[in-house]
C-alpha cells in the first residue's frame, strides 16, 4: 500500500501513520503555516476536536534536539497529548 501524498507550500510530504484516522487534509491545510517548512516530519494530534501541529526532525538533521528528534514520538506523544488521542504523522519526501 503506497502512502497518501500531501503537496503543501511547495513540498510533498508522506503520510506514514494515521492513528485512529486522524488526518483531514482540509483541517491539516487550515492549521499548516511555512513555519513547518523546515521539519523532516510534522505530527497532528487532536484533542476536543482541535488540531495541534508539531515539528521533528530525523536523527540525521543537524538542528535535532531531544525535545523535536523523531526517535522521541513515542514518548512526545505520552507526556503531551491526550491519553489515547488520534494522531498523524507527515514525513517529507526527500527525492
Amino acid at each position: 500500500m503506497m502512502s497518501k501524498e500531501i503537496m503543501v507550500d511547495g513540498e510533498i510530504y508522506l503520510l506514514v501513520k494515521n492513528y485512529r484516522d486522524a488526518f483531514v487534509e482540509e483541517m491539516f491545510l487550515e492549521r499548516y503555516t511555512s513555519y513547518f517548512s523546515g521539519y523532516d516530519y510534522i505530527v497532528g494530534d487532536i484533542a476536543y476536536n482541535k488540531l495541534r501541529l508539531k515539528g521533528f526532525y530525523d536523527d540525521k538533521n543537524k538542528k535535532v534536539k531531544e525535545f523535536n528528534n523523531y526517535r522521541y514520538l513515542e514518548k512526545y506523544l505520552k507526556e503531551n497529548c491526550a491519553v489515547s488521542c488520534k494522531y498523524f504523522v507527515l514525513k517529507k519526501k526527500n527525492d
